[in-house]
């Protein structure tokens, strides 16, 4: 099921929402129902005090999304740093994650429960395909760092790939889904084969492969975005066996592969910045090996336990800038990341004649490689090294007489962080982050909640921001050296909310959820480049220089009934350097995203209209602000047939950006794509 719920909304689908059944001690069938997330133990949604969205599978395929960026258009307090480009996307949540540098460090990405981090000059941060994923969840906030890792600052983005058990139906042994989408803007296509056979009733196997092209994508000034256009190939592969009582438990073993090959690329893909072209090739790995036993005769054993190599490498060559300049940014090289780890939680239960209550306890190891080499050696502005985290974290969810939830938590992350012996100075360097926290809900009856939130996070610096360095330029003269005396960074979070709930609203069976969430977070000893320039000493590539505070307001609401449905998610945020006074350049554009739509269960129809609005701006992540107002609108139609012959086919029709408006993020690089028709069809057999 999908829905809105006291501070967790979830985007679903809207083909088939009608199918929803009622929601328990609410008498009311609607798709904004009670669901499961991620935030914890698994519960449904009004009863978890925290800001969560989930993207469900529908919803993804109704926004036939080209890039992973796609998928966030409609999250309050969600932007896309950088460019639509491949190879050029980062993440930003409530104005945490910049143009400059990957923010894994800020911002926590997993798939299937293993963290990806990439960080490089001028790319992006996570390379994949949206077809690989049937599930997202952004839970936004430094509470989520309890579960996921300290220094969560911005918050936590998961992604959870296919299943071969969605496309298989009970009775049935096999299916197989063809799929292709095409794209205006500029002769996009995509060709995918999802195949799932189960074995038995235990064990089953999904194979998914995907080919993606696009041409470089025209604004709506008509200018072509020079590098814009990519080619790229992606895989999974994902083995499930079921087994002990009731088969209750599962084994997961899976591969995901996504790879790129341009020629001819622009070197950065954040932006058109004047830095030229290369030939890259990026290769992004994930090999997952999860267990679960939910064990539910025993409440004192719910584990869960995870085991996952990720590797992603870049490989470039050929700058067309290398005739000009002795820089190792435009040699050719090799770039990457590989990460070890392993996660282990159990979570105790204990209920009592007007309480339940969940206690999870857990540990989380992993051993980071960044390796870098380029026709010169050793890279100085991309040091490698190796980053070992042992972590252990505490999490107690107390729920008394179904109407108040309190959520404490605390996690505390051991980190040593260990330099190649060829980095001049360099040594290796220890400590620890704490993450502690308090969550806590009131639900005064069926229709009102109030919720808040206190959380503390701190961020250890990353390899590249201890043991960066430099030779000698006119920016420094003296060079910079490595910054072993750096701070972590520390967040000091607090929200408060409200939720929404009503039934039978405008017809019987209808539903109305609206959830408001305020947040204020103080950010103590951001690290920066070293802003002391023109020395003849060498002087730290980074230091501790600021304070900061954001602050703002999310407001999310959906409304369902048979024949028509509507989602807000609107968005005000507010950030300040408190020792200067200046904005923050990584402060997203007031923005509200609308869709209104409207169905015809007897034809399997819906169609709609989909707006985003953005406020004019002074900052952003390039220096050519102001940034301008926007309004860009949508329409789409989806077919989907369940019964009769017609069964199994899928037709998605939309234009996007119908005006053809000429606009920008304030945080992207590059103006976004103009007007863009986008098709889909595919069809699933099965048997």
């Amino acid at each position: 099921m999908c829905g809105v719920a006291a501070n967790a909304v979830v985007i679903c689908g809207q083909a088939h929402a009608q199918d929803s059944q009622a929601i328990p001690n609410q008498g009311s069938a609607t798709t904004l129902s009670e669901i499961v997330v991620g935030a914890g133990v698994p519960k449904v949604a009004i009863e978890t005090p925290q800001a969560v969205t989930v993207i469900d599978q529908e919803a993804i395929d109704e926004k036939q999304p080209t890039t992973i960026g796609d998928i966030f258009s409609q999250i309050p307090g969600v932007s896309i740093v950088g460019s639509d480009r491949i190879g050029g996307q980062s993440f930003n949540i409530r104005g945490i994650g910049d143009l400059g540098a990957a923010d894994e460090s800020k911002i926590i990405v997993s798939v299937d429960g293993a963290v990806k981090f990439y960080e490089q000059y001028r790319m992006g941060s996570f390379f994949s395909d949206p077809e690989l994923y049937r599930r997202v969840e952004v839970l936004r906030g430094p509470a989520s760092s309890t579960l996921y890792g300290s220094g969560a600052l911005g918050g936590v983005i998961n992604f959870t790939t296919k299943d071969a058990e969605e496309y298989l139906k009970p009775g049935e042994t096999g299916a197989v889904q063809l799929k292709t989408q095409y794209n205006s803007n500029k002769a996009g296509i995509l060709g995918s084969v999802i195949a799932a056979y189960a074995f038995n009733d235990q064990t089953s196997v999904l194979l998914n492969g995907n080919v993606r092209r696009q041409g470089e994508y025209k604004t709506g000034h008509g200018k072509t975005i020079p590098g814009s256009d990519f080619r790229s190939f992606s895989g999974l592969g994902k083995i499930t066996h079921h087994f002990g009582d009731a088969n209750e438990q599962t084994i997961r073993l899976s591969y995901q592969r996504w790879q790129s090959n341009a020629d001819d690329a622009e070197y950065s893909q954040t932006g058109t910045l004047g830095f030229g072209t290369i030939d890259r090739d990026i290769t992004d790995q994930t090999v997952i090996l999860s267990y679960e036993n939910p064990a539910s005769d025993n409440p004192w054993l719910n584990l869960k336990a995870n085991l996952s190599l990720s590797d992603t490498h870049v490989v470039q060559s050929d700058s067309s800038m290398g005739a000009f300049s002795t820089s190792q940014l435009f040699q050719d090289g090799e770039y990457t990341y590989r990460t070890w780890a392993g996660k282990l939680e159990n979570t105790f239960e204990k209920s009592g004649t007007n309480f339940m209550n969940y206690l999870t306890i857990g540990t989380q190891l992993s051993y980071q490689q960044r390796l870098a080499t380029s026709t010169s050696g050793a890279v100085d502005f991309h040091p490698e090294g190796t980053d070992t985290k042992l972590g252990f974290f505490v999490q107690d969810e107390f729920i008394w007489n179904e109407r108040l939830t309190l959520i404490p938590g605390i996690r505390a992350d051991f980190a040593n962080l260990d330099p190649d012996s060829a980095i001049t100075g360099a040594s290796a360097q220890s400590d620890v982050a704490l993450s502690p926290k308090l969550a806590a809900m009131y639900k005064f009856n069926d229709t009102v909640s109030l919720f808040g939130s206190v959380a503390h996070t701190e961020r250890l610096p990353t390899l590249d921001e201890l043991f960066s360095s430099s030779g000698a330029t006119g920016t420094y003269p003296g060079g910079r050296a490595a910054s072993l005396n750096l701070n972590k960074e520390t967040s000091n979070n607090f929200e408060a909310g409200f939720a929404l709930s009503f039934m039978d609203v405008l017809s019987a069976n209808d539903g109305l959820q609206l959830k408001t969430t305020g947040f204020y977070n103080f950010l103590d000893d951001l690290i920066t480049t070293n802003p002391n320039t023109g020395l003849a000493t060498a002087v730290p590539y980074y230091v501790n220089v600021e304070k900061a505070e954001i602050y703002g307001v999310e407001i999310e609401g959906a409304y369902e009934a048979k024949y028509a449905f509507g989602n807000v998610a609107f968005s005000r945020i507010f950030g300040y350097n408190t020792d200067t006074g200046q904005n923050l350049d990584t402060i997203p554009a007031t923005t509200l995203a609308l869709t209104l739509g409207g169905r015809l269960p007897q034809y399997d129809l819906s169609f709609g209209w989909r707006g985003k609005f953005a406020e004019s701006i002074a900052t952003g992540a390039t220096t050519d602000g102001p940034f301008a107002g926007y309004a860009v609108h949508d329409l789409f139609a989806d077919w989907t047939p369940e019964d009769g012959q017609m069964a199994g086919w899928q037709l998605r029709a939309s234009v996007e950006n119908i005006f053809d408006t000429s606009y920008r993020n304030n945080l992207a690089g590059d103006d976004g794509p103009g007007r863009t028709f986008k098709l889909t069809l595919a069809k699933k057999l099965s048997w």
